[in-house]
């Protein structure tokens, strides 16, 4: 019977974990893109305010500022595909040589564990290191477009066209961030699921913690508070 319960080397409580570690990803990643509208997420109310800046990107001459701020959004972009580029590499340097891991968990005295199962936990993160790097790349490419639809903003506040690029901007802006966004909390499950080498139970505290903080930052934090002011519609 208890094998019915194994899939290769993970165990019942390795699967467990392994199912609240993605369940937990993708929940908190849709309550802070789909909040309760009397309870706004700090990445939902950021929405209203890149919206605002593209309509103050209209009037503003010269607009050295806000090509500033675009560069700042895309270099932030790079250093984090950059990072998620090495640690990639690292992950799969250590699954093509777990024989470290495995003294490592002698010193800890962790037990023995199969060769494939510390292959699978370090594979967990890569995976997550994976996405966190695709949507970095993809963010960094819709903050270009971004800037081109910023630059096709006329001048002229009176111009019919004014406003509506600026909307599209914003929209652009606002895709952008999200990618930016979903590649940071990537990044952070794929902190959390490295402490799946410690056991599954040291796994599932991790994810406890890492939804935990998530949570806070987007919901309950001083910084959401400080936004709620003054509100941009």
């Amino acid at each position: 019977m208890s094998t019915a319960f194994h899939i290769g080397p993970l165990g019942p409580l390795d699967l467990a974990a392994l199912a609240v570690l993605v369940t937990a990803w993708l929940w908190i990643g849709w309550r802070t893109e789909h909040p309760p509208a009397h309870r706004p997420s700090v990445g939902k109310m950021m929405e209203g305010y890149r919206r605002e800046w593209m309509r103050q990107l209209v009037t503003r001459q010269p607009r050295i500022f806000d090509g500033a701020m675009m560069d700042g959004l895309r270099q932030s972009t790079t250093f984090f595909a950059s990072t998620a580029l090495i640690a990639i590499g690292g992950g799969l340097a250590l699954i093509g040589n777990p024989e470290q891991l495995t003294g490592l968990a002698q010193d800890f005295a962790l037990g023995e564990s199969p060769k494939l199962l510390w292959e699978t936990r370090i594979l967990t993160a890569v995976l997550f290191g994976a996405n966190a790097f695709l949507k970095f790349v993809w963010s960094h490419r819709l903050f270009s477009y971004a800037a081109i639809a910023m630059a096709a903003v006329p001048n002229d506040p009176a111009d019919p066209l004014a406003y509506p690029r600026a909307e599209q901007a914003a929209q652009v802006q606002i895709n952008a961030a999200k990618s930016f966004n979903r590649g940071l909390r990537a990044v952070y499950f794929a902190l959390a699921s490295l402490a799946w080498l410690l056991g599954p139970w040291a796994l599932l505290a991790a994810v406890l913690f890492t939804t935990a903080m998530l949570w806070r930052r987007e919901f309950a934090s001083t910084s959401r508070r400080a936004l709620m002011e003054n509100l941009p519609q």
